[in-house]
């Protein structure tokens, strides 16, 4: 099993190196990005190229969407979608640990008419009757994917590979956004706002308007990784440990019990759904275990079917089947203490 280093601070890594002309210096901010990877699975990314007012634009209309009535809400319900995108309500997501999360989401992705239906995942988003609120949030979208892939550039050439390596699976990824509101309760119990858990895709980039979010470090503390102005939080998810044999963390996080309203937005950035993931095999030692390979997208599927509800319902109907070879819940990661 891999596991992150016991350290006690996330790193902070400016990218902007990696548009440079000069190979010397796309290879030091590779470095960077790649023994953050190994030691942490965590850092903070400045010189993303991504405006602010970008996400202000963004953040304003998630604001507007989450004061909407309930009723508003539900009209784009994730469960009236055949392809999991709209809005989810607390209670609607459990991970492993049985806690239901203290949250809200909205859930949304790119769409392209002609793959709508093509998999699990592929299909139209549910716009809420917002106005700007569809556009605000593609722009956003849109400006973290480039970010998503530069960072995915500079992990190929720390990896001793072209640049371009793993633009070939990047043609139609289900890579989501999640717009995350975190409302204060004062009534509540100290359940987390999200419990413990790796991301199943390649890599995260988050920006959060509070403080809430914990790493598990080796050592099995939790360290606390706060917003900082002009930067993403990045982490690696599943298939980076996966494809680079364990060389990549994809490390335990959560978000404690939420004492401040908090917003938080998450660009889960995968490959395309079709790609097999398995361990490259330059980082395969003789002797050493090895993960069987994996199909991006019904990892992903089967994580989500497996952590909403009203998916998790649809399966103990018998509506819907996990794909064949599906791992079960918290298959990555570090063990979390048990206090």
């Amino acid at each position: 099993m891999s596991a992150p280093t016991s350290f006690d601070a996330v790193p902070e890594i400016d990218i902007s190196g990696l548009a440079s002309a000069d190979p010397s210096v796309k290879a030091a901010v590779a470095q960077q990005l790649g023994e953050a990877a190994h030691r942490v699975g965590f850092m903070y990314v400045s010189g993303s190229g991504v405006p602010d007012e970008v996400f202000d634009r963004m953040h304003g209309a998630s604001q507007r969407f989450f004061d909407q009535s309930m009723d508003a809400k539900m009209s784009v319900y994730i469960g009236n979608s055949t392809n999991h995108r709209g809005y989810v309500p607390q209670g609607g997501e459990v991970f492993a640990g049985g806690t239901a999360d203290k949250k809200e989401a909205y859930d949304c992705a790119r769409h392209r008419p002609d793959r709508a239906g093509s998999t699990a995942l592929s299909g139209p988003n549910q716009w809420p009757a917002l106005p700007g609120f569809a556009e605000a949030v593609t722009e956003y979208y849109e400006a973290v994917f480039g970010a998503g892939r530069a960072i995915m550039r500079g992990f190929a050439l720390y990896l001793s590979e072209p640049e371009d390596y793993f633009d070939r699976y990047l043609t139609d990824p289900p890579s989501q956004l999640r717009l995350i509101h975190y409302p204060v309760d004062e009534t509540a119990t100290d359940s987390p706002g999200i419990g413990a858990h790796t991301d199943y895709e390649c890599i995260t980039l988050l920006k959060a308007t509070q403080p809430g979010l914990e790493v598990l470090n080796g050592a099995g503390q939790w360290i606390d990784v706060p917003p900082r102005p002009g930067c993403f939080v990045v982490n690696i998810g599943d298939m980076l440990e996966l494809w680079t044999n364990g060389l990549f963390v994809a490390t335990t996080h959560r978000v404690r019990k939420v004492v401040s309203e908090r917003y938080s937005y998450p660009l889960f950035f995968n490959v395309d759904y079709d790609t097999l993931v398995e361990p490259m095999p330059k980082l395969c030692a003789p002797g050493q275990p090895t993960r069987g390979r994996l199909k991006a997208g019904d990892h992903l599927f089967a994580q989500t079917a497996q952590s909403f509800v009203y998916l998790r319902d649809r399966i103990e109907a018998g509506e819907l089947a996990l794909p064949a070879g599906s791992l079960a819940l918290s298959s990555f990661g570090h063990p979390t203490p048990q206090s």
